[in-house]
Formats: structure tokens, sequence, C-alpha cells
């Protein structure tokens, strides 16, 4: 059985300058192959709403959702620091319920850590979570919780003022405790600064090179989700031109009468199949 990554064996890869591989999953096997393939850090995300369940983006995925995904995600890792997003608002209101519900991630999702989106009035939330023995992974730039006031899904930190304002968020809530930030949709020369800014792990997504690690939607770098596909997002393959293809052939087959042959059908014992004739034939009018 392989160790289970801890958050200071994360911090020594990362001072060592190895970087940090962080993938999205929502399911067992997706997660099994993940852990197997030896991704770092595997991110239960609310982009699980869209790609998954269908919904137009992530405000709609709940807290019991969320739970069920978790739960899955973790039944198939062995190495992997599992991270659960907190859906929208389920740690804004007020502290205890950021607590209460962060907490039903640990308990019962068996994570080993959640996600907050955004600064300001969440560091509060984060700093409680985190003295409440839970790790924080904060995420700054782009929150799309929050694309209702950032007008869309738009690059971050582009201004002065604002880009100001992200290196601000992120000492913010690396003062409140977080373990590591996720910086999404940012200019790639913002980066070095808000690095330079804490002292704890950058991951990037679409946020240029230069962090610690870098993290992408797993359906994304498969080819699944078609609805849009962001700038930052490289697919590595197309599994949705694949997946079609297959069950076109497999339908094909049905209609065709191919499927099954004989290699996946059952086979009656020869003698059991002459005895269940002869007592049919005997017994015809009884059946």
């Amino acid at each position: 059985m392989k160790e289970k990554l801890t958050i200071p064996e994360l911090h020594e890869m990362t001072r060592k300058g190895e970087k940090i591989a962080l993938l999205t999953a929502y399911d067992y096997p997706t997660a099994l192959i993940e852990d197997r393939a030896g991704i770092d850090i595997i991110l239960v995300g609310d982009s699980v709403a869209m790609t998954v369940l269908g919904y137009k983006s992530t405000l709609s995925v709940t807290l019991e959702e969320m739970l069920i995904f978790t739960k899955a995600v973790t039944r198939g890792v062995e190495r992997a620091f599992v991270v659960a997003d907190m859906p929208f608002l389920t740690y804004k209101t007020d502290v205890n319920t950021a607590i209460r519900n962060a907490g039903r991630f640990i308990q019962e999702g068996n994570a080993d850590a959640v996600k907050l989106e955004g600064a300001g009035i969440v560091v509060p939330k984060v700093k409680a979570i985190v003295d409440s023995g839970i790790p924080v992974m904060g995420h700054i730039g782009l929150t799309p919780q929050s694309i209702g006031i950032l007008g869309g899904y738009k690059v971050q930190g582009t201004k002065k003022e604002s880009a100001l304002k992200l290196i601000d968020d992120s000492k913010k809530l690396e003062d409140a405790g977080v373990f590591s930030i996720i910086a999404e949709s940012i200019p790639r020369e913002l980066t070095p600064f808000i690095k330079d800014a804490v002292n704890i792990p950058v991951y990037g997504i679409g946020a240029g090179a230069y962090v610690d690690g870098q993290i992408l939607v797993v359906h994304d770098i498969l080819g699944l989700f078609e609805d849009f596909i962001p700038r930052f997002v490289k697919k590595y393959t197309d599994l949705s031109k694949t997946l079609e293809d297959v069950f076109s052939r497999y339908i094909n087959d049905v209609k065709n009468g191919n499927f099954p042959d004989d290699k996946q059908m059952y086979h009656m014992d020869k003698k059991e199949l002459e005895k269940l004739k002869i007592t049919l034939k005997k017994h015809k009018d009884s059946f």
C-alpha cells in the first residue's frame, strides 16, 4: 500500500523544486487511475456541477452532492492528497456553519483538506476552519462561485489595482493559515509577485509557468467537456470522439445482430439441456 502524501511532504517537494501535479476527479474509477498514475493532489472540484451534472455553473451543486463525489474519490485513493471544494453558500454565511460543513468533508467524505474561494469575508472563516483542525487550500483570481459579481469567466488582475488586491489577498489567506493557494486565470506576469509575497505553495490554473504546480479539470484534458474550452487547457486526448465511436459500433452491432456472439454467451450443459427438453415435452401443457 502506498503511503499517503501529507502537507509537510508536499511542502518539502516544493522546497526541493519538484512541481506538484494536480487534477480534478469526481468518481472512484477516475481517482483510482489518477492515483495509480502518480498524481499528487486530487481536487474534488465543484466543477463537477458542469462537467458531470450538467448545470450551467458551479453555483447549483449542493453540499450533499459534493459529499457523494468526495466519498467516491477517496475510496479510490491511496497516495494522493484529496482536497474537497466547499460549494456555494456553505461557508460564507457564518463561522459556525463554515466549520460544520468543512468538518463533514473530513468526517464523512474522508477528504484530507477543503478548498474555499476568495478572500475578504472568507478570511475569518478560513482561520476558524484551520483553527478547528481542518487544512484549507485557498483560491484567488477567477473564483467561479463569484461569476455573477465578476461578470463571467474573465481574466483577473490585469490592472494595477486588481493585481495589488490579489497579492494582498494571498497574504491574508496565508496569515489565516491556508497551506497552499490556487491562482486561477491571472496574467503570467503577476504570478511571480504573488509567489514572492507568500511562503506557501502557489498552484496555477491559467496562471502561467512560474508556479509550484499545475491543476486542470480532468474532463478538459480528456476532451469530455465541450461546452467551452478555456485558453489555459491542454487537451491530451479526445475521448469524446473515441466514446462516440465506441457507442456507434455497439449500436450497430446490436441492430445488426453481431452482439452478442458466442464468446459473450453462457451455455447450458448438453445433458442438462436434453433433460430439460424431455421434461418440457412431457409436461408441455403445464407450462
